[in-house]
């Protein structure tokens, strides 16, 4: 209910509001923003109106006053703030819990690790996903299993190249587990260079001998190799 008033009110108060904007704010604030570790949000602009790019959707705020923006999809207040820098803050809510969040504003042609990674900037995306392992070691953008089953899903569609930099991604962050090798040995198998396989999955037995797929490939590649 309170949800819908709230909505209400903000209807009301666009009609009565110009949702154009003026051309200095436009010039600071249009641009991309980082919305986590490793997504981005788009400010830009047709028309003077305000519109963002957000998870591969094309979204309409609802301009509140000349530096904040109801968006619905998201249930949240945008406030753009300029001083010292823009960036863009929430409005804080209840269940923030007096927490404050803040969308930085990226520099012209900083991407994000998976936006370097998806544009094949493989090095400026391993830089940028070991970045965001020295600022947070538990960020979810960088955990391994989830690194891991995003280059075997490369694999199930035959791109064994971009599963092995996701790979070496995940040697660079976590260069003392065995899984990251055995990927690695994997991949290298799939694209049938036995060479390289055997010597990823030696990498993987040094750290755990009793890797049961490290052991089993080895194995029998070896015996191909005779």
């Amino acid at each position: 209910m309170k949800y819908f008033l709230y909505i209400t009110c903000l209807c009301l108060f666009i009609s009565c509001n110009n949702s154009r904007n003026t051309q200095e704010f436009m010039s600071i604030s249009k641009g991309k923003y980082l919305f986590n570790s490793n997504e981005s949000i788009e400010v830009y602009f047709i028309d003077d109106i305000l519109k963002l790019t957000w998870r591969g959707k094309n979204l309409t705020p609802i301009k509140v006053n000349d530096s904040s923006f109801y968006v619905k999809e998201m249930n949240e207040k945008l406030i753009f703030i300029s001083i010292p820098e823009i960036f863009i803050e929430l409005e804080e809510k209840r269940e923030h819990k007096g927490e404050k969040f803040y969308f930085k504003k990226l520099s012209q042609g900083e991407k994000t690790a998976f936006e370097y990674f998806k544009n094949e900037e493989y090095t400026k995306a391993l830089n940028a996903y070991i970045k965001i392992q020295q600022n947070d070691s538990l960020d979810l953008t960088i955990d391994l299993y989830r690194l891991n089953r995003m280059g075997y899903n490369y694999m199930r569609v035959n791109k064994i190249s971009q599963a092995k930099e996701i790979f070496k991604i995940n040697i660079a962050l976590y260069p003392k587990k065995s899984l990251v090798y055995d990927s690695m040995g994997d991949a290298f198998k799939k694209e049938k260079d036995t060479l390289k396989a055997i010597e990823f999955y030696k990498k993987s037995l040094a750290i755990n001998p009793e890797n049961k797929n490290s052991l089993k490939n080895l194995k029998k590649l070896k015996r191909i190799q005779k």
